[in-house]
């Protein structure tokens, strides 16, 4: 059997690889019972010498030429959480390491979330929650868009702005989607009409952000898009904070009340102490909850104990991650 540790944020791991995912990994390797602290890996540098496959979630460390000298024997990496980003390096491709993700598995809550917010968005909730008390029960306190017939934006079509786009086919809206990666095929797979981003924002009931954050999408949402949406629109974030040019929505959202911005993702996170984005009246504001919390991250972690049998098998993988792909994801 080959040997597999499980390495990251010892208080995570134990959420995300519980006692039947860990029997399942045991099937197929000869799984450590120990686990190697993310942060302190360097203390047990000696306890990853014989390893050949590693089962991660948030707080695995970058794949250095340390770390690598460390584990000659690694040839692959199973982390179950979100983007790779943080700990894959190019020493890591040159090695040839096999790493997969469970990003998917991470996106569907967020997806669910953002599904949910869309139809209490439709429905003019966020509004009615900030109606006076002498105005409570008024129908006429807030805008009420309605799924029927209504246009909702989709910006960006990776794994959460796909599945999305699935989940909204059974309600009937009409979806506009900005991704400059979308071709007509995509789009006509997908029910989405293609958009750019100024129309996708004036025509929209509610726009939903889905933008990894790099460096030609810092500050992508602007005064300019924002001071275009509808009466009555809302935007929705739970992308990254970044990705917004925050300084601009406080101002717009000032001048608009009519809006609403359900935030999940600020930059900074939290906000500030003294942040207008705290007590703006029309903003929703969640800490960072639209992804896996809870029993969610066991999903995770079984989705990485599946990968992990297909890879032992010689069976394709599902969920590898393209080292080429990454300059372009979150």
């Amino acid at each position: 059997m080959k040997k597999a540790a499980l390495v990251g944020a010892t208080a995570l791991l134990a959420d995300v690889y519980p006692p039947a995912t860990r029997e399942e990994i045991a099937r197929c390797f000869a799984l450590r019972p120990a686990e190697i602290d993310g942060v302190d890996w360097a203390a047990q540098a000696g306890e990853l010498s014989e390893v050949e496959v590693i089962f991660t979630t948030w707080g695995m460390p970058r794949l250095d030429a340390d770390f690598l000298a460390a584990a000659p024997r690694l040839r692959a990496v199973f982390y179950a959480a979100g983007s790779v980003k943080g700990f894959a390096t190019p020493e890591a491709e040159r090695a040839g390491l096999v790493i997969c993700s469970a990003v998917e598995a991470n996106g569907l809550p967020v997806a669910e979330y953002s599904l949910g917010a869309i139809l209490l968005s439709l429905k003019g909730f966020w509004g009615y929650q900030r109606q006076r008390p002498e105005d409570k029960f008024r129908q006429d306190a807030a805008v009420v868009h309605g799924a029927y017939g209504s246009t909702v934006g989709l910006v960006s079509l990776g794994s959460i702005g796909h599945r999305l786009a699935a989940m909204l086919r059974s309600h009937e809206v009409n979806v506009l989607a900005y991704d400059p990666y979308l071709t007509p095929g995509m789009a006509a797979d997908l029910g989405v009409t293609p958009c750019d981003l100024p129309g996708l924002f004036a025509r929209s009931a509610v726009v939903s952000l889905h933008t990894p954050w790099l460096p030609a999408t810092e500050k992508l949402i602007g005064a300019g898009l924002l001071g275009a949406m509808k009466r009555g629109a809302t935007l929705i974030n739970t992308s990254r904070g970044a990705v917004i040019d925050e300084d601009a929505l406080c101002g717009v959202l000032r001048e608009r009340p009519d809006l609403t911005a359900v935030l999940d993702v600020t930059h900074p996170e939290p906000p500030s102490a003294d942040s207008p984005l705290r007590c703006l009246p029309n903003v929703v504001l969640t800490p960072h909850v639209a992804g896996s919390v809870g029993p969610e991250v066991e999903r995770m972690g079984w989705w990485m104990a599946e990968e992990a049998q297909r890879y032992i098998l010689g069976e394709p993988l599902q969920h590898q991650v393209s080292y080429q792909q990454l300059e372009q994801s979150a």
